[in-house]
């Protein structure tokens, strides 16, 4: 099966290359059927390499003009010059004005945040979990591309297949987190099946955080990952099912 990623209208009217790389098109076996492209699983070293090849082939490069970072949950954000020649520092963003540069994200059921200025001729790629999200991983990835001569204003992001509101159920006691860091996100939980449970939405949450940094337009592609479990890789989903571990998909965005 050839790769099949998903793109947005609002990149593709920027001009960038870009994609929310599946699990399709691959050659991974087992729990990591097919395109698993995450180095920090337990599948085989080869099969991660030759995904992680073809998904720069397709965004017209090769596996070194991947500037893609160890992530931490955290609100890091890196300006690549050049594609990091298989070096990963630890962050949970990369920024680029560099042509050729391939800013990478891996996630499943985290959102992939994609980001552009086009006149500014700056790309960006975030990783934004919850913990990253409500830390200020969107806040730090629009300043490291401000920084690059992009302008909030004239930004588009878009927010790519992560985990939806009903998939997600987290204790009463993760409300209280964000309602003590940030009181207006109470509006991004509803009930849980318990009185102690609530859903979050996550897509919804990061949407915000962009409209705080002032990104001009903003879209969630509208894919749950952990429902579709032909398409996604799904942390949850693999938790619920008893599974040892997980794939990792890669989105990622380039200004060709």
């Amino acid at each position: 099966m050839a790769l099949d990623p998903i793109t947005h209208p609002l990149l593709v009217r920027a001009g960038v290359r870009h994609g929310f790389f599946t699990r399709q098109g691959g050659v991974s076996a087992g729990i990591y059927d097919s395109l698993n492209t995450g180095l920090g699983s337990t599948d085989d070293l080869d099969a991660v390499t030759e995904n992680r090849r073809r998904v720069a082939e397709h965004l017209g490069g090769v596996p070194d003009d991947f500037a893609a970072c160890y992530q931490i949950h955290s609100a890091v954000a890196r300006v690549a010059e050049a594609g990091w020649k298989g070096e990963r520092p630890e962050g949970d963003a990369t920024v680029t004005a560099a042509p050729g540069v391939i800013c990478g994200v891996l996630t499943a059921d985290c959102a992939p945040v994609l980001l552009a200025d086009a006149e500014a001729g700056v790309v960006g790629a975030a990783h934004a979990g919850w913990k990253g999200a409500l830390g200020g991983i969107i806040h730090s990835t629009v300043t490291a591309m401000e920084a690059l001569g992009a302008r909030p204003e004239r930004m588009v992001a878009v927010v790519g297949p992560c985990i939806g509101m009903e998939s997600y159920e987290v204790g009463a006691d993760f409300q209280e987190r964000f309602d003590h860091h940030d009181p207006g996100s109470r509006r991004f939980f509803a009930p849980g099946q318990a009185d102690d449970k609530r859903l979050f939405d996550l897509p919804a949450f990061v949407l915000w955080r962009l409209e705080e940094a002032g990104v001009a337009d903003a879209a969630w592609t509208g894919h749950d990952t952990r429902t579709d479990e032909a398409r996604f890789f799904s942390n949850r989903r693999a938790y619920l099912n008893g599974e040892a571990n997980f794939g990792r998909m890669m989105s990622a965005i380039s200004l060709g």
